[in-house]
């Protein structure tokens, strides 16, 4: 067996500041609301027809786009080992980029894997952006929970297989806010008082506006015009005086820094940045309520893939539980791998309630999806950033 190279691994200039952020990364909704995805999805081709896996011999070669440092580097180096295969791994920042890249390469994009989030697979598929896959030779699929497969953007996963979940929440400071904080109700209360001026928000359109939703036990998918015409009102009006920032990676930043008291933060994020400051017992996470956000990142093979055997074998390399489990190590999020919850109780990984939830957290967790009301998000999410803290 030859010794491959070492794996390639290339951050976009938007992603490299922010590497150990490795789930903040929802911001894509609110960019796309600027790009017009609709559009650009729509002068694609149609969808992509099966795979172009042939005899199963793996190329010597796989190229991957995903979210920055997405993966572990002992994940990839042994695939890359095993199968004598060179990889190339660049990043995007958003689910915009990746959409572009793809779009205006029309299946010469070079790339074999890719990364997008759960709610624009079936736009993508529609597009011609992503190969149909062999599930024959992604045996592993069964190692993979019956609740995070044949999901409503592809139920029957023909393109595409969880690779990590996730929720929204938020991070207080429990020295300067001397009560427990629970609801969005709470986290609003909050910021209206006692961390008035001390309170970061995600830099996301349907982060900030789904939360004033999830509080009410409002769809953010329902296009629903009072509901956005209320959510304004309390939003701009109300809550923007007293928010300081608006922050899409606190983890990497904020929290460690303890710049603000209380942060608006996906979960994986979240836990990154009360491990990496200095007193983590400073700080308490709360996943909201009575709703809040389910976001799912899935493993794809992009049209025109030069090397699918190869792109199949890796994703079936990772769903192998024990592999699996190194990428909840790495990434702190679930892969949705059965048994990965008691396997991370028996290592002593740290802030587990941060990375798994329980049956009654997941029902009230709801998938934010890119609707004809992504104007109403992205014009109320701008009068709020003109409003904030003044």
């Amino acid at each position: 067996m030859n010794t491959p190279d070492p794996i390639r691994i290339l951050a976009s200039a938007e992603a490299a500041p922010r590497i150990r952020a490795a789930l903040s990364r929802r911001a894509f909704l609110g960019a796309l609301g600027a790009f017009g995805t609709a559009g650009a999805l729509a002068a694609c081709a149609a969808p992509g027809g099966g795979s172009n896996a042939g005899d199963g011999t793996i190329e010597d070669t796989l190229a991957m786009y995903t979210w920055g440092d997405y993966d572990s580097p002992d994940v990839l180096e042994q695939f890359q080992a095993d199968n004598s295969v060179r990889m190339t791994v660049d990043s995007f920042g958003s689910n915009e980029e990746l959409i572009a890249k793809l779009t205006s390469s029309r299946g010469t994009s070079g790339y074999d894997i890719v990364v997008p989030t759960g709610v624009y697979i079936a736009e993508m598929v529609n597009a011609g952006l992503l190969e149909k896959l062999n599930l024959d030779l992604i045996p592993n699929i069964q190692h993979v929970s019956p609740e995070f497969l044949k999901q409503p953007w592809d139920p029957n996963n023909e393109y595409s297989i969880c690779k990590s979940w996730g929720t929204t929440g938020f991070v207080y400071d429990k020295q300067a806010i001397g009560r427990e904080l629970k609801t969005w109700d709470d986290f609003f209360d909050a910021a209206m008082n006692e961390a008035s001026g001390k309170t970061s928000m995600l830099d996301d359109p349907q982060g900030i506006i789904g939360c004033y939703f999830w509080s009410k036990g409002y769809s953010t998918n329902d296009n629903n015009a009072a509901h956005f015409d209320e959510a304004e009102t309390f939003l701009v009006e109300q809550l923007a005086p007293h928010i300081s920032t608006f922050d899409s990676y606190p983890g990497s930043g904020g929290i460690v820094q303890g710049t603000q008291m209380l942060f608006q933060a996906w979960n994986n994020d979240a836990r990154l940045g009360i491990m990496e400051s200095g007193d983590p017992e400073r700080w308490a996470w709360s996943g909201g309520g009575p709703e809040s956000e389910l976001w799912m990142d899935n493993w794809a093979i992009a049209a025109g893939a030069k090397s699918p055997n190869a792109a199949h074998a890796f994703i079936n390399f990772v769903l192998d539980p024990e592999i699996a489990f190194q990428q909840m190590e790495y990434v702190g999020s679930d892969t949705g791998a059965i048994g990965q919850r008691e396997l991370a109780e028996e290592a002593g990984v740290e802030y587990p309630d941060m990375i798994f939830f329980s049956a009654e957290q997941v029902a009230n967790l709801k998938p934010v999806e890119v609707t004809e009301s992504q104007d109403r998000f992205v014009d109320i999410w701008n009068k709020m950033k003109a409003r904030a803290a003044q």
